[in-house]
């Protein structure tokens, strides 16, 4: 046996063979993510912090850097050190900005070679959006800028004057005034990719919000909350959120207002939307919710989805029912049997589909694809979100990390996979627009939306019928 080793070894040293390559490549060889198998998968160099599907790569963000990989192979593509990294713009247009913490500046990267797009040497914050990108940079603590660029732009599409920024407005896409989403287990939060941008954001500076206009820049409101309010802005309008202890128990009221007028457009009370989690009323949080709809309580113990723009229930629940998964479009409920989820037309009493799941099984809604996560036995299952349509179904105890038009990334530590959706010639129809701005309100009949950037009330976009009724 040692006369042999040193044959192998002699032979390997002097380049005539040499078996340990092959012979490690079968040793770390991994099994297999998932049944069926996966197209492709690949061992990245650590645990992902968050995985997104840009165009043809695959965008995978580490502690200390980023690389990209093919969509179609996985082969690697190029890698980065930075320590933050967030995917901006649609199928078509994608880029990448890469930043390091406690550094000013973001570089936009090409997402197919890595090459630099635009640099950016002053930037404190990052927003990305698929139809926008917003930076923020500071000549002083009160003196900030907020600019607005396409994507793939080289000149800012419009600038605001903010006095300040929070603390928190660090490196990519920290918190704004919105809305907090659903989360599931062994679904990732970001697995629909970047949002279409809303059509006017809350920007909290010293304990005031400041509303800004997406499609103009303009700074509509500088709003400071009451002791026992929270601001949020949602589906364009500014929600004062009141919760009041009494009794032992928490009284809720909504008053929603249109930024631009001040005037009242809806209000509604008895709706806890869970921005109070402890004894005393005292809001911490966000409401739940998506896009322009938010999720809330009612007081008879149901769920309902309301629209941030004008107030209507879109879905309320039946005694018993669980809602997992909304947007402006959908909502996805555990039944309440506990053994199926269903899934309805927001503003409409159309079930749309109905499959069988247990008690624990968690969704999440993305512009191609419903995912539904289960256990025991551990299923990830991607539908079309109209039809129910199986787009794949995996024996898998991995996770759900990103969604695209054609497949899905799963990945378990630090093995990742490329899921194909359906047979040949068969995928989920691209959303309208490929992923533009919804108009607030646009869900249920007489909602409407828009393709592009038309503003809160589609006033930016022309009149396809010239202005006439009918």
């Amino acid at each position: 046996m040692l006369l042999g080793l040193a044959v192998v070894v002699a032979l390997a040293a002097t380049g005539v063979w040499n078996p340990f390559p092959g012979l490690w490549e079968w040793v770390d060889r991994s099994e297999p993510i998932s049944e069926p198998d996966v197209v492709w998968q690949q061992r990245v160099g650590g645990t992902p912090r968050s995985v997104t599907i840009a165009g043809d790569a695959v965008v995978v963000e580490q502690r200390t850097r980023v690389e990209a990989r093919s969509l179609a192979t996985g082969t690697q593509l190029w890698e980065r050190k930075a320590d933050w990294s967030a995917v901006a713009g649609g199928d078509r247009d994608p880029v990448v900005a890469v930043g390091k913490l406690l550094v000013k500046g973001y570089e936009l990267l090409d997402p197919a070679t890595g090459a630099t797009r635009r640099r950016d040497d002053d930037a404190v914050a990052v927003w990305t959006y698929r139809n926008l990108l917003l930076d923020a940079r500071c000549t002083d603590a009160t003196d900030c800028t907020l600019s607005a660029w396409d994507p793939r732009g080289t000149a800012p599409l419009w600038t605001a004057f903010l006095p300040g920024v929070h603390s928190g407005l660090l490196a990519d896409n920290p918190g704004l005034r919105g809305t907090r989403r659903l989360t599931a287990t062994r679904i990732d939060d970001g697995v629909a990719g970047a949002e279409p941008a809303p059509p006017l954001l809350g920007f909290p500076v010293d304990g005031r919000v400041h509303v800004v206009d997406t499609a103009t820049g303009r700074v509509l409101q500088n709003v400071e909350p009451g002791r026992d309010e929270r601001l949020s802005v949602v589906g364009g309008r500014m929600l004062r959120i009141a919760a009041r202890s009494q009794d032992g128990t928490c009284y809720f009221a909504i008053s929603a207002r249109d930024p631009a007028t001040g005037q009242e457009a809806w209000q509604r009370a008895g709706v806890n939307l869970r921005t109070a989690g402890s004894a005393g009323c005292v809001q911490r949080e966000d409401p739940q919710g998506a896009r322009n709809v938010l999720i809330g309580v009612g007081p008879d113990g149901r769920e309902a989805v309301v629209d941030g723009y004008n107030g209507r229930l879109l879905w309320v629940g039946d005694p018993g029912t669980k809602l997992i998964a909304v947007d402006d479009r959908y909502a996805v409920f555990r039944a309440a049997d506990k053994r199926s989820v269903v899934a309805r037309e927001l503003g409409t009493d159309r079930v749309l589909w109905t499959r069988p799941a247990s008690g624990k099984a968690g969704a999440a809604l993305t512009p191609y694809a419903a995912v539904v996560a289960d256990e025991k036995p551990s299923r990830l299952a991607a539908v079309d979100p109209r039809t129910g349509r199986e787009l794949a179904v995996l024996r898998t105890s991995a996770n759900a990390l990103a969604v695209g038009s054609q497949g899905m990334i799963v990945g378990e530590g630090r093995e990742i996979g490329y899921v194909r959706f359906g047979a040949a010639g068969s995928s989920p129809a691209r959303p309208p627009g490929d992923g533009g701005n919804p108009r607030p309100g646009g869900t249920g009949p007489g909602g409407g939306q828009n393709n592009g950037d038309c503003g809160p009330k589609g006033e930016l976009c022309p009149d396809p019928d010239g202005g006439k009724d009918g």
